[in-house]
């Protein structure tokens, strides 16, 4: 099956600065290694060494986060869409 992954700026240049690329496959981790296949590098900035999403990473399936679902195993309905979102820290900055 066949998604619509949508990339934020920083994972880009590794995609040939596309916004989004299409991947295979029924799980958010196989389209993962997808990914990987088609764009190296991708997964070393998705996962870490222990194959576990970086906890700086979203991944969303449609409007949901997949650590509320399965995780890389959350399967991918019919003409999902999958987005990374990078996570946002800040502050005041003022002390």
């Amino acid at each position: 099956m066949g998604v619509i992954v949508k990339l934020p700026t920083q994972l880009r240049p590794l995609a040939g600065d596309r916004a989004e690329v299409q991947a295979s496959g029924e799980t958010v981790g196989q389209v993962i290694d997808d990914l990987e296949a088609q764009h190296p590098g991708l997964r070393e900035r998705l996962l870490d060494e222990s194959g576990s999403i970086r906890r700086f990473v979203n991944i969303y399936v449609d409007d949901e986060d997949v650590r509320f679902l399965k995780g890389l195993e959350s399967s991918l309905p019919e003409g999902a869409s999958i987005s990374i979102i990078p996570a946002v820290a800040g502050g005041s900055g003022v002390r």
